[in-house]
C-alpha cells in the first residue's frame, strides 16, 4: 500500500512538473549568458551582421534583459517556439523588436530563465 501511495505520488509531481513548462503568452523570462560564444536557441544575429550595423560583436547588452513571451509557436514534434519582445520596449541590439527562440531547449540550456514573482 505504502508502494502505491509513493508511487501515485511522484506519478502526480511528475505531471505537475511537465504542465508548468508550456509557455503562455504575457509570460515573463530573463535572458541568460550563453554556454559558449553564442546562443544556440534564441535567435539573435551573427555578431558579423552586429559589426556591419555599426555595434560591439557581443552578446553582453542583453544579458540580465527580461522579456515577455508574445506568441507562442507549437510544433507537431512537440517542441514550441516562442516569439520574445522586450519588456521595457526597446529593440534588441537597436535593430530587432523581436526574436524567437525554441522555448524548452533553451530553458533546458540555461539561455532562458523564468522569473519568481
Amino acid at each position: 500500500m505504502k508502494k502505491l501511495f509513493l508511487t501515485l505520488f511522484f506519478l502526480s509531481f511528475c505531471f505537475l512538473i511537465q504542465a508548468q513548462e508550456k509557455p503562455e503568452i504575457g509570460d515573463e523570462l530573463v535572458i541568460n549568458a550563453p554556454n559558449g560564444l553564442k546562443y544556440n536557441h534564441i535567435a539573435f544575429p551573427k555578431l558579423n551582421f552586429l559589426v556591419k550595423r555599426g555595434k560591439l560583436a557581443n552578446y553582453k547588452n542583453v544579458y540580465g534583459n527580461k522579456v515577455i513571451v508574445d506568441e507562442v509557436i507549437s510544433e507537431d514534434n512537440g517542441s514550441s517556439y516562442v516569439v520574445l519582445k522586450k519588456k521595457n520596449g526597446k529593440k534588441f541590439f537597436g535593430i530587432l523588436s523581436e526574436v524567437k527562440a525554441n522555448y524548452n531547449k533553451s530553458i533546458k540550456s540555461g539561455e532562458l530563465s523564468t522569473t519568481n514573482p
